[in-house]
């Protein structure tokens, strides 16, 4: 392992280049990821070293460098180690993937049995193929299995042509995971059955995901000539994987003959092709790697400053490399209301946004070639109310716009015309709201409304009323924020139109019918809004192509009430050409924290306001350039990632140094729905309560505003965020690994990432007994070639163990009414306890006695609980001491509480 080999690459001219012989071996290569403290949110990772630069190779401006041209500002870097086994790189692309020809062994018609073990992004929108025998474009579907959007999908073909699917939704997983789809084609009683299943790797035990599967009538699998493919590239309309494949199977039957044995693991680096244990011979694609390196950062640099001494002979940059956060930190104009976003991607033939700042004298859109909206009586920038919308205009009263609107690309035979509105009142009289000029039967449209009707008119080109229907409408259309939508569509001569009023994030209701003609096309937008409509509001006024409100939908609210998760997962997509942004499900069957409405700001900042509002962590990955979002249930009950010992040499070198300070306390917190009410949480009583000393520790108070969807939710954040502000426990801000000294810990130190688990056992004797219980929030890593220490950042993770029903641990519910009812010696086995009236008894062990043993805690030291005698509030309790390496008499009256109480997640 030492000298260490580390691996320092720059991205020139679009290709991975070593630079790692020109890198500084006398110093460490230095990399910061996530938080520093508890107290601090993870900021970009940064990446420091040293550069050789006696003949000016890393100068971007030299022109003898032979990188002239190809660096300078933001220049792509990685840093990697080699890790300890191989694994096929697969980038996503249709050159990324490895192949094995068409084989008869392959061309399984009966029951088949697919296993992956691969690193991925379980959750993303793309649908990803993993394997498969697939060619869509030559009707050669066999079989293939995939995932999207927490799905995992097994599609097959009987013919080759039609495909059929079976599907499950994927539990939480850890980043690499094994998965494994069947498919009994014949079940034995007329149909077919697909399962799933996942483990943490193909040795592992299968653990099923959902239940079995089954439909009529019985299936089989096409015998096509397509070759197996791992991320198959021959699948249209799926992308390939994008991450790295470590294992992969076909069995002939469930639990049958291996077939074909994918197996990356122990290929030496750069391989291209190789025949398994099952006799397939894999060929690698272009563009896929395969490869053991372990990555450590990635990022961009964003200067080469040069450096020198004073005889100038030696040279050198001293680079600072910084992950994507640094970026989208800097100068990042706001994105635009989500209304403003949205239309424009549906091919709107004109769209007058109407968002244009006060002192404007008419509305410019943002499509090209359509003129602006020309008005009269209008007051730009006044009105910030509608969610989806930046500021809108007030219209005078008989206040007018005009404006032409150009034809669509080929003849059609629908279009829509769209607009939000909102007025102070219901007009007493006939008032025209919107009114357009087309090319077809009607030549102008209107819309009429007054207190308690409305009325749609259509005149021909003689100025005939062709279309006149009035309908009764309620209060609601003048209530908040409203949206038209006029339709026409033309079938066989019969025109249909509809129009109507959406409330905007409520109900929708209107009128429609049929006449005789053409719809023709929308020429013109001409409205003399009526002489009686008072405090009217207007804006993102649209014609498009077709009848359809889509471009509207979820937009006009400004995507309020949609989740954390699926708000950075709908600005990632929008945004994919600034970000790549992946994120860990914790609880794939509930959804993160509901948001209130997006409102325009910086693209980091949205993300980072869904972040904050989850209470998840948002840090970027060591292995690509962007950001991750570890959602709050993903923090719950965690797994332990790193499993420490004090006693072990080099394990947990000095400093190891607990603080029980109170940077994170907080014992009075409000928290405010940003627009909407507030809720607090107040710790009356207990050692961390707002009672001054001695019995609290004063006022620690804390005031936050959030962006949350309903008024209920104040009081559930603010709970938990009391829980965790004043949870009693020492924090460790650094616990430090020496790898050079400890190498076995290699696999386990490179398998962690911000906000996992690690412990620590056999903790020195003056430190608070048992494990020492963390979660990692950020480290400072080192690569010397001989020295390799990783300094982590942690907080307790004893507050995030929440409970679980019916989980024999973590499923029981603790009492504080419960004391010694005499003292205990330091060696009795035996202890007598008194439950306060009113309150529950302990279970007892002739009833209960499958619900033991249980630990609980009396004055620091954990007994379990064996059995307990009485149905009483006075019970008898037989113990085993000194669970926790604690034991000592005790005192009457000393509390009795469960060492593991059951506490209620967000």
């Amino acid at each position: 392992m030492f000298p260490l080999d580390r691996r320092t690459e720059f991205q020139i001219g679009g290709t991975w280049t070593d630079v790692s012989g020109d890198v500084r071996e006398s110093e460490p290569i230095t990399i910061e990821r996530g938080a520093k403290s508890e107290s601090a949110k993870a900021g970009p990772s940064k990446c420091t070293l040293k550069l050789n630069n006696r003949h000016g190779k890393f100068s971007p401006r030299n022109p003898l460098s032979p990188y002239y041209g190809l660096i300078g500002r933001n220049t792509p870097i990685r840093v990697s180690v080699k890790g300890p086994e191989s694994y096929l790189r697969v980038e996503g692309n249709t050159s990324s993937y490895a192949r094995t020809p068409d084989h008869n062994s392959l061309d399984i018609t009966g029951d088949i049995d697919v296993r992956v073990e691969v690193t991925a992004d379980w959750y993303g929108t793309a649908s990803q193929s993993i394997l498969g025998k697939w060619d869509s474009g030559g009707n050669r579907r066999s079989y293939l299995l995939r995932i999207i959007n927490g799905l995992i999908i097994l599609n097959w073909s009987v013919a080759g042509t039609a495909t059929l699917l079976a599907q499950q939704v994927l539990p939480a997983l850890p980043k690499r995971a094994a998965l494994r789809a069947t498919l009994d084609v014949n079940n034995g009683a007329g149909g077919f059955t697909a399962r799933f299943y996942w483990a943490p790797t193909m040795d592992d035990p299968w653990v099923q995901i959902g239940d079995p599967l089954s439909a009529t009538p019985a299936t089989s699998i096409y015998s096509g000539t397509a070759p197996l493919e791992v991320a198959p590239i021959l699948a249209t309309g799926v992308t390939p994987l994008t991450g790295r494949v470590h294992r992969a199977e076909v069995r002939n039957g469930i639990g049958g003959t291996v077939v074909a044995n994918f197996d990356a693991r122990a290929q030496p680096e750069g391989t291209t092709g190789w025949t398994d244990t099952a006799g397939r011979t894999w060929t690698v694609g272009p563009d896929a790697t395969v490869t053991d390196r372990q990555f450590r950062f990635h990022g961009e640099i964003s200067a080469w400053p040069s450096r020198w001494d004073v005889s100038g002979a030696d040279v050198w940059v001293p680079l600072e490399a910084a992950g994507i956060r640094r970026r989208l930190g800097q100068g990042q104009k706001a994105l635009a209301s989500t209304l403003r976003r949205r239309i424009p991607a549906f091919a709107p033939l004109a769209y007058w946004p109407c968002e244009d700042n006060d002192g404007a004298t008419q509305a410019y859109s943002p499509i090209e070639g359509v003129a602006p909206l020309t008005v009269a009586g209008w007051r730009f920038g006044q009105d910030t109310t509608l969610a989806g919308s930046s500021a809108l205009p007030a219209v005078e009263a008989g206040g007018s716009m005009v404006a032409p609107v150009p034809p669509p690309t080929g003849s059609s035979t629908q279009w829509s015309v769209h607009m939000v509105y909102a007025v102070d009142s219901a007009p007493g009289t006939d008032a025209e709201f919107l009114a357009w000029r087309t090319s077809g039967t009607v030549r102008r449209w209107r819309i009429i409304q007054r207190t308690g009707a409305a009325t749609i008119e259509g005149y021909d080109g003689t100025g005939a009323l062709l279309v006149d229907q009035g309908v009764i409408i309620g209060d609601d259309v003048f209530e908040g924020w409203q949206r038209f939508y006029f339709y026409v569509t033309e079938t066989g001569g019969t025109v249909t139109w509809r129009l109507d009023w959406h409330n905007i994030g409520g109900a929708a209701g209107g009128i429609g019918s049929t006449y005789s003609g053409s719809t023709g096309r929308v020429t013109q937008i001409q409205t003399q809004f009526g002489a009686s409509v008072s405090g009217l509001k207007v804006g993102h006024l649209a014609v498009l192509p077709v009848a359809s409100t889509a471009a509207y939908t979820s937009a006009d609210h400004g995507f309020s009430g949609e989740s954390a998760i699926g708000r950075m997962r709908r600005l990632a997509n929008e945004e994919a050409a600034q970000i790549n942004l992946s994120w860990i499900d914790g609880d794939t069957a509930m959804d993160t924290e509901r948001l209130g409405p997006q409102r325009p700001d910086k693209l980091l900042s949205l993300i980072e306001e869904a972040a904050a509002t989850d209470g998840g962590i948002l840090y970027e990955p060591s292995d690509r350039l962007g950001l991750v979002y570890r959602d709050r249930a993903s923090l719950y009950n965690q797994p332990v990632r790193l499993a420490l010992d004090y006693a072990a040499p080099g394990e947990v070198p000095p400093p190891l140094e607990p603080t029980g300070d109170d940077q994170q306390l907080r014992n009075d917190i409000t928290v405010t729905r940003s627009g909407g009410s507030s809720a607090r949480a107040v710790a009356e009583t207990g050692p961390l309560s707002v009672e001054p000393p001695p019995d609290g520790v004063g006022i620690y108070d804390e005031a936050v505003t959030l962006s949350l969807a309903t008024d209920d939710q104040p009081a559930r954040i603010a709970g938990w965020r009391l829980h965790l502000g004043t949870w009693d426990e020492d924090r460790y801000p650094t616990i430090t690994v020496w790898l050079h000294a400890a190498p076995h810990l290699f696999d386990e130190v490179l398998g962690m990432d911000i906000g996992d688990r690690l412990q620590i056992s056999n903790p020195p004797p003056h430190l608070p007994p048992g494990v020492i219980d963390q979660h990692m929030l950020g480290y400072t890593e080192k690569l010397g070639l001989y020295e390799w220490p990783i300094t982590m950042n942690c907080a307790p993770a004893g507050p995030w163990t929440v409970g679980v029903v019916e989980d024999t641990v973590l499923g029981r519910v603790d009492t504080d009414g419960t004391t010694l009812n005499g003292p205990m010696s330091a060696s009795t086995t035996v202890a007598n306890v008194l439950t306060e009236t009113g309150l529950h008894r302990w279970i007892d062990s002739a009833t209960y006695g499958s619900m033991f043993p249980f630990d609980v805690t009396v004055g620091g030291e954990v007994m379990r609980v064996t059995a307990c005698i009485g149905t009483a509030l006075s019970q008898t309790f037989t113990v085993t001491r000194s669970i926790n390496g604690i034991v000592k008499a005790h005192a009457s009256g000393t509390p009795v509480r469960l060492t593991h109480p059951m506490r209620a997640a967000l």
